[in-house]
């Protein structure tokens, strides 16, 4: 049987993807009653990480347990790996202990070289390329909130990193409109924009936080320095321009939601008023993380 894989959105067809996020909706409603699903009962997950980690580590951890199987945490450093061995001998020793492995790391490359030599699934917590378990979560969160995601319109608003990335893969396989308002030098990957559209994406990107915002119906951003940015300062300055405000969120639709994969710094890409406010949905995303991740985790080990 072939290894499932969870490393990008563009990876996984959107049937598959469909299906994850069916499982997820149905796995938070029965857990609201109190009902677990123990499907990977004495299944083991190795969890690595070289950045640090909050919802991350705490969903993917809690999502194991719940599942009925077990979660090994380790950072970078605590394994070989930080002292020199190489990802293929760890990816092959770490596969004959644990049933799946997840990384969030800084390099891409370290993330595919880690499931070429696995004989396990392969889950991507984050890279400095992507992040697809953040946008799953969005996008149920969105479909709980809105409604289905296609033919809608959604704003990012800062820096075209990671997430924006992701978002965009996203773009081509739910059929949604994103708008994308960033300065230049910030923009996304050209290939990815590219990659995205020749599969039907429908993607604008501009400098005006104000286009891209105007009529949507989903308004997201993002920190504006992540871990590992050379000149943080810099970027600040350049990034001053696009905080998500009160009267940003105006020009949204009037039943638009706000995204935010935190943490958040308040005054910086938004302001309190609207983080903290009855249009955010950033706690139910946030929580969001535990039940795809549970449904991805469940898909890479066949059991749906």
């Amino acid at each position: 049987m072939t290894t499932k894989h969870f490393l990008d959105l563009s990876a996984i067809s959107a049937t598959d993807l469909r299906l994850i996020l069916k499982h997820a909706a149905a796995l938070k409603k029965a857990r609201s009653k109190g009902k677990l699903s123990t499907l990977a009962a004495g299944k083991k997950l190795a969890m690595i990480f070289e950045k640090n980690s909050t919802r991350t580590r705490v969903s993917f951890e809690v999502g194991m347990m719940e599942l009925g199987g077990y979660a090994l945490s380790f950072n970078g450093n605590e394994l070989q790996l930080g002292r020199g061995e190489t990802v293929a001998d760890t990816a092959k020793v770490l596969s004959r202990y644990v049933d799946a492995i997840m990384l969030r790391c800084h390099s891409h490359d370290k993330l595919v070289e880690l499931a070429e030599n696995a004989q396990v699934p392969v889950i991507n917590g984050l890279t400095e390329f992507s992040h697809p378990c953040q946008i799953m979560a969005d996008i149920l969160t969105f479909e709980e909130h809105v409604g289905p995601l296609e033919g809608k319109t959604v704003a990012w608003v800062g820096d075209g990193n990671n997430v924006a990335q992701s978002w965009i893969q996203a773009s081509a396989l739910f059929k949604c409109t994103l708008r994308i308002a960033c300065p230049n030098k910030l923009q996304p990957l050209p290939e990815v924009v590219t990659w995205a559209r020749e599969r039907g994406g429908m993607i604008e990107i501009s400098e005006s936080p104000q286009e891209a915002v105007r009529g949507a119906d989903c308004v997201i951003t993002d920190t504006w320095v992540s871990m590992g940015d050379p000149d943080p300062e810099v970027q600040i300055h350049m990034l001053a321009p696009y905080q998500v405000n009160e009267a940003l969120m105006a020009l949204a639709s009037p039943k638009a939601i706000f995204l935010h994969c935190l943490p958040a710094h308040r005054g910086e890409e938004v302001t309190a008023a609207v983080i903290d406010g009855p249009q955010s949905k950033v706690f139910d995303e946030a929580e969001n993380r535990l039940h795809v991740q549970k449904a991805i985790l469940l898909w890479c080990l066949n059991f749906i």
